[in-house]
């Protein structure tokens, strides 16, 4: 008898949850992963939440980056765009990208 071994490659984000309903949060959710945020899914009113790998008390108005990722969103388009949004404007991310700007345009 042969045994057949089939090796298949999987994305990060195929890995470690299951993938969200609705097309347009599930793109968003990988944008957050690609730039270090995880995904944690389950929980009572929402699908699951989102969390910054920086955890600092300054971002998002001393409450740390968690956001909550909605299973039905009436808009599904307009809540990635929310999602895509609070991992893009994180305060220690924007700090680290001025300050990689103000180091290399100068001379």
């Amino acid at each position: 008898m042969t045994t057949m071994l089939l090796v298949t490659t999987l994305r990060p984000y195929e890995m470690g949850r299951t993938k969200h309903p609705k097309k347009e949060v599930e793109a968003a959710l990988r944008h957050a992963e690609e730039r270090g945020w995880w995904v944690d899914v389950g929980g009572s009113h929402a699908w699951g939440r989102m969390y910054c790998p920086y955890n600092d008390p300054e971002c998002r108005c001393g409450e740390f980056c968690i956001t909550s990722i909605w299973s039905t969103p009436r808009n599904a388009g307009n809540h990635a765009r929310q999602l895509k949004r609070v991992v893009d404007n994180c305060a220690i991310r924007k700090r680290a990208a001025a300050a990689a700007g103000d180091e290399g345009g100068e001379e």
